[in-house]
């Protein structure tokens, strides 16, 4: 099976390739053949995978099956809440962008959606500084009721910047209000253990604080730590159900194991299209177009591990960030008629006869007829499946993802997916996915600079 996979009604989602294929979009797809070539070169990455999944040697792989450290995690959380009513986290890249994707599930950062809007479950208000910028930083600061504010701090290797660099102004705005005793219950550390002859800024700070500090995964870092603690808390603060999370990845490490070649599993079958469209077709962009707000973030999470898990070594494409809807108004121009480089993913939500019906006679008054009687949710089905014939006609590769619900189940088959198609991926194209050797330049001239 290589057009679609994961064919099973109660699986959490179904990847279909039929739009990149010549036999949908004629020569600009690829043919039965190439792909075959492809999936045929996918075997032995895959057969690696199924060894290191067996073997241990890639705890990615074993991660869904792990128990103690969301009882640790979440007994961390439940310390630190006590008595506030936000929670803050700060960490850059892979450290924020897997709990936002996850805490946007339960309804964070939605426009108009209030971020602790279940009056029948409170949860803390809930915060993300990834990004730094000062004025930013020193609003946000200014506006927080620091007494009964708390802050989750992550570095793997205790030694980001940007993430020391926040952490020291809100030490100093703490101590200001003086607060400064009530340090080792506002903070919470995710750092790696402390290991003999190893510098961790992050570590040594907070330990002379006396702030409480739980392990970061050693062998799970950046952009690959969407499911260890560093990821599920914020899911935790958000009153999702971590476990179920982690079952939906199970999931997908399960097909895994059972799959016997690469045809058979939907993350390898990703990844053979996606390095086969390049190889073939001169695919430089890969754009991900979820059509559901709560899958926002999850497109900027994708972005980063597929372009630093590829990019290197003069291999890798340029992933873009969409979100449908809206995006129909401002990029699917130069995706149906720009240069022929750009394949799209959709993500479409089942949401047919959901949210509100349109009245009949005031959708007519406007000129819009058709839409009487319609649900929002009529709507936004009708567009996603829309897009996707019109990319076909246009001869631009398009790949769709279903799902039948949006739940916790189904986004975390959904990050174990893309994670496994970009370790593939980068297999395929023979190259490590796991580092990011010239990020690290930028971060030795920018220490040198402040060190003048």
């Amino acid at each position: 099976m290589t057009k679609s996979s994961s064919p099973a009604s109660s699986a959490p989602y179904r990847q279909s390739i039929a739009g990149c294929l010549s036999g949908a979009i004629g020569a600009h797809g690829l043919s039965e053949s190439e792909l075959g070539r492809w999936l045929e070169k996918c075997a032995p990455a895959l057969h690696d995978l199924k060894a290191d999944h067996a073997s241990g040697r890639l705890p990615l792989l074993k991660i869904a099956e792990e128990t103690a450290d969301i009882d640790e995690a979440d007994a961390a959380l439940t310390r630190l809440l006590e008595g506030g009513n936000a929670v803050v986290f700060f960490g850059t890249g892979g450290s924020g962008l897997g709990g936002q994707t996850l805490a946007q599930l339960a309804g964070w950062n939605l426009p108009g959606v209030s971020c602790c809007s279940d009056l029948r479950h409170p949860r803390p208000q809930t915060r993300f500084y990834d990004n730094l910028d000062p004025l930013t930083l020193a609003a946000g600061l200014n506006r927080l009721d620091l007494a009964k504010t708390r802050f989750v701090v992550t570095s793997k290797s205790g030694g980001t910047t940007e993430t020391l660099a926040q952490l020291l102004t809100t030490l100093a705005a703490v101590k200001a209000a003086g607060l400064e005793s009530q340090i080792p219950k506002m903070f919470l550390g995710i750092t790696e253990p402390e290991v003999a002859g190893k510098t961790n800024g992050l570590r040594a700070l907070l330990a002379s604080l006396g702030v409480p500090m739980i392990p970061h995964h050693t062998g799970i870092g950046g952009r690959f730590s969407c499911l260890t603690n560093v990821g599920l808390m914020p899911a935790m603060a958000r009153g999702l159900d971590v476990r179920k999370i982690r079952a939906g990845a199970q999931e997908v490490i399960d097909s895994l194991v059972s799959s016997s070649f690469p045809a058979a599993f939907a993350p390898a079958i990703g990844a053979a299209t996606a390095v086969g469209l390049s190889k073939e077709r001169g695919i430089r962009t890969l754009v991900m177009m979820p059509y559901n707000d709560r899958l926002g973030r999850f497109s900027e999470w994708y972005v980063q591990l597929w372009a630093e898990s590829l990019g290197k070594g003069g291999e890798g494409t340029t992933p873009v960030p969409a979100l449908g809807p809206l995006d129909q108004h401002s990029q699917l121009q130069l995706f149906m008629d720009g240069p022929r480089e750009i394949a799209v993913t959709l993500v479409r939500v089942a949401s047919a006869g959901e949210g509100p019906v349109l009245d009949a006679e005031m959708a007519k008054t406007a000129g819009q007829g058709f839409l009487g009687g319609r649900t929002i949710g009529d709507v936004v089905d009708a567009q996603a499946h829309a897009i996707a014939d019109a990319l076909t006609q246009a001869g631009r590769p398009v790949r769709t993802f279903d799902l039948a619900a949006l739940d916790e189940r189904t986004m975390g088959a959904l990050l174990m997916h893309f994670m496994i198609e970009t370790i593939l991926a980068g297999r395929l194209l023979e190259l490590d996915p796991f580092d990011q050797p010239a990020v690290e330049l930028a971060k030795t001239l920018t220490r040198e600079r402040l060190a003048r």
